[in-house]
């Protein structure tokens, strides 16, 4: 690696440009975890996709026996049933192999994470216990998911130890882990800082280092952190810079950080898997969860993750599916690590059958349940929605996409199936017929399958004598049982009363307070009051609002619902906090550093002379006022949960959780280890 300002871009016979579809793997494929390829249309996030463009060439007839791979890593990929590499993992393995730097330019789904563990799992000694290779992702999540892929391609390397290190764990557990001398550190840009200040990690041995999803990390505001890791590797670390684009500053730190890099290219012919069948649903806004609960009842599913747009309306959809007697959780930036995890692995185990998650906190998931997607708000991009259906449909298997599109939001349906290019096929409602048939349906199957239960005997007998002492029909009687069971006035659905339209609607929202600032504290959506804190970083620093809405979360601990607007000026931000931040904590805060400077926060003293002091849209648009909120389009709090789970990635509730360092089932469980599952690897990159 080369830590100059010299010009290291590739020449033309250093490009590999990968155009050609890779044959169907074998059947056998256990798991939709690791890279094995798939049919020729590949699609974003659906694991083990060969990439392929336009032209349509096959690929050379190769397969991963043929790669050179360690002994132990080749049977590791023969143990979980993978047999031909995809694209980008046939043209960047070998280079990865032979010590070349890489620029892998590829979409998600197309193998990336097997495409640089491989080799580096092939390259590392295992007899030496220090950190050998770094992987840096964007979100805990796909921390998890790439370290769990690299046990899994690790399974017969028993010395070898991946430790995945992140916001939201304990130190102690990823302290303990290095202690133990993990090669392998797998983490997000902040948690990384944080150990090299603290000189927990040590990277002076570091033989490899791959950026994954280099452009997300750029676009979430990690470019200093990242370029702060590279300076402090050895020049002959090995770099491997994984993007879908390359934008300016993906480039710039290409030629600056890496030594005559090969760039591989990967695109793709389709956007969606064609094992997804998408389907959309017209519904009104206020319609919305009689309807979910009607396709509830008529549609066979195994697992289902409910998408909407903020991190309240997981909690609120939840607990109403759940009063409804539906097994459903939410997962958002805001919930702990700990019940984070405890929360997929009942969805993986069946405990949990319904997931409501927003866009961040999904990503990455890969639970083999998961046979449905619905869509529940329509996300606010053609990308958010390739991500969301990616969750299902994996491996070959087939999935159910469902998207929900109000009257208002044609228009975005008609983007959607342009960016998949594929239409969706219109449904209608179930109706009140069609599921109380389907309740009767499942009412009669109950009672065939109650009547194979060994205890029946014994219920027949207390049946029978009941009919012989009070002379009634064993019609009757069965019918009285069943209303113990069942409430006869819920079982069957009735027609929803429509309520009257409010003539006044429009005059009450007239009447709708502004929501211009006053030099007071006013009360937040979650009922605090809010005051204004100036923070000495603004545009001149090139910052957004996700930036610092990210580093107050992650670094000083504030929940989503702590932090209100943001007005980036030119040479200072205005942000709205709780009015009564002790001071202490205000503080502490002053150090922390955004776009390379100190906010050096303090409680704002009010807008200068002659300026509004009403906050601008985060997008610097025109300011906001009152006036109301179309409530199709839900609230800003999107925007918190966006940066909250996918900001620096050292968000300070270390609450001690049960995952620590990914280890073989002989290691001892000193220090809280986590153990590697065997066939649970992904790649879902």
């Amino acid at each position: 690696m080369d830590n100059n300002d010299e010009d290291r871009t590739a020449t033309a016979g250093d490009e590999v440009d990968t155009d050609a579809s890779t044959p169907e793997p074998a059947a056998s494929t256990p798991e939709p975890a690791a890279p094995a390829p798939e049919p020729a249309t590949p699609a974003p996030e659906h694991t083990g996709t060969a990439a392929s463009t336009d032209s349509g060439e096959d690929e050379p007839d190769v397969t991963f026996a043929d790669m050179g791979l360690a002994p132990a890593v080749a049977q590791a990929v023969r143990d979980v049933g993978y047999e031909v590499p995809s694209a980008i993992q046939a043209a960047t393995i070998p280079l990865v192999l032979e010590g070349r730097d890489v620029v892998g330019l590829a979409q998600t789904g197309t193998g990336k994470t097997a495409a640089f563990a491989l080799p580096i799992l092939s390259l590392i000694d295992p007899s030496l216990k220090k950190p050998q290779a770094l992987i840096l992702a964007p979100t805990r999540e796909l921390a998890l998911q790439v370290a769990e892929a690299c046990v899994t391609y690790s399974a017969n390397m028993p010395q070898v130890n991946v430790l995945p290190i992140y916001g939201g764990q304990a130190y102690g557990i990823q302290l303990s882990g290095l202690r133990r001398g993990a090669q392998i550190i797998v983490g997000t840009p902040g948690r990384v800082i944080d150990h090299l200040k603290k000189g927990t990690l040590d990277l002076s041995g570091l033989r490899h280092l791959v950026l994954d999803e280099a452009d997300e990390m750029l676009a979430m505001g990690f470019q200093e952190d990242v370029e702060r890791i590279l300076s402090d590797t050895p020049e002959t670390t090995q770099v491997a810079l994984f993007s879908a684009t390359m934008p300016a500053a993906i480039r710039r730190i290409s030629q600056k950080y890496l030594t005559n890099p090969t760039e591989v290219k990967v695109a793709s012919k389709t956007s969606t898997a064609p094992t997804i069948q998408q389907r959309y649903v017209l519904v009104n806004h206020r319609d919305k969860l009689d309807a979910l609960t009607r396709i509830f009842e008529v549609e066979d599913f195994d697992a289902m993750i409910l998408f909407v747009r903020t991190k309240s309306a997981t909690e609120e959809l939840a607990e109403r599916l759940r009063a409804r007697g539906f097994s459903a959780a939410p997962i958002n930036g805001d919930i702990p690590q700990n019940l984070r995890e405890r929360t997929i692995e009942a969805l993986k185990d069946g405990r949990t059958d319904i997931l409501v998650a927003t866009d961040v906190a999904a990503r990455g998931l890969d639970v083999p349940r998961i046979s449905h997607v619905v869509n529940y708000d329509i996300p606010h991009d053609t990308e958010s929605y390739i991500h969301r259906i990616g969750r299902t449909g994996r491996a070959g298997r087939s999935g159910q996409a469902l998207l929900f599109v109000t009257p208002r939001e044609r228009r975005l349906l008609s983007q959607i199936e342009r960016a998949t290019r594929q239409p969706l096929t219109e449904i209608q409602l179930p109706s009140v017929d069609d599921v109380n048939e389907m309740r009767m349906a499942k009412f009669a199957q109950s009672i065939t399958e109650s009547l194979d239960d060994p205890s029946i005997a014994l219920f027949r007998r207390l049946v029978e004598e009941y009919a012989s002492e009070h002379s009634v029909s064993m019609a009757d009687i069965a019918a009285a049982l069943a209303t113990q069971s069942r409430n006869s006035d819920d079982f069957l659905m009735r027609e929803p009363e429509r309520p009257q339209r409010r003539d006044d609607r429009r005059d009450d929202r007239r009447e709708r307070p502004s929501r211009d600032f006053s030099d007071g504290p006013r009360p937040s959506r979650s009922g605090k009051n809010m005051s204004q804190y100036r923070i000495a970083v603004g545009k001149r620093n090139n910052v957004k609002p996700g930036s610092i809405m990210g580093a107050l979360a992650n670094e000083a601990g504030l929940r989503g619902g702590d932090i209100g607007r943001i007005s980036i000026r030119f040479d200072h931000s205005i942000v709205e906090l709780p009015a009564d931040l002790p001071a202490d904590q205000l503080n502490s805060m002053k150090g922390i550093r955004v776009g390379g400077s100190e906010i050096d926060i303090r409680p704002d003293s009010g807008a200068p002379s002659g300026r509004p002091s009403s906050f601008r849209d985060d997008r610097g648009g025109k300011p906001r006022g009152g006036g109301h909120r179309r409530e199709d389009r839900g609230d800003r709090g999107d925007r918190g949960d966006r940066f909250n789970d996918r900001g620096r990635g050292d968000h300070r509730d270390d609450r001690r959780d049960d995952r620590g360092s990914f280890r073989r089932e002989d290691d001892d469980r000193r220090g809280g280890g986590f153990r590697g599952r065997s066939g649970g690897g992904s790649d879902r990159h």
